[in-house]
């Protein structure tokens, strides 16, 4: 049986020297909550592609566009939720696709040769006011 495939992991000294960054930069962003590698039983860091990622997100900031790291939490927290935010936008996408497709499915067979089919979802009680109010303002004024 095959084993479980681990993620990759690099120690603090190794992302260290690939980024050129001292080791205590990399703890300091820890302790400000900007990273947060996952731990092994020896408790060594250890930081994962996705750390990377981030990583490097941190630096660019911090780099080349000259922002604190109080800034840089904000702008992560920020990439964060839309992040999350996109995530239910398809998911809600999704839900009314399929929704569409249900209803598609239900419509008449003449509905569906259209090219553009219409179908009123408003319950007919709610549309016949409606209609009395247009009759009515389209008839002209009675005055005596």
């Amino acid at each position: 049986m095959a084993k479980p495939r681990a993620k990759a992991a690099y120690m603090i000294s190794a992302v260290a020297k690939q980024y050129n960054i001292h080791p205590q930069t990399l703890r300091l962003y820890e302790r400000e909550g900007l990273l947060k590698p996952s731990r092994s039983e020896g408790n060594t860091r250890l930081y994962t592609d996705e750390d990377l990622e981030r990583l490097e997100i941190i630096l660019k900031l911090t780099r080349e566009l000259g922002v604190n790291l109080a800034g840089v939490e904000i702008i992560l927290n920020m990439r964060e939720k839309m992040q999350e935010m996109q995530r239910q936008m398809e998911e809600f996408v999704q839900s009314l696709n399929q929704e569409l497709a249900a209803r598609f499915r239900q419509w008449p067979k003449e509905s569906k040769a259209s090219l553009i089919p219409v179908i009123n979802l408003a319950p007919a009680a709610a549309r016949a006011p409606r209609a009395e109010a247009r009759k009515a303002a389209s008839e002209p004024s009675k005055q005596s």
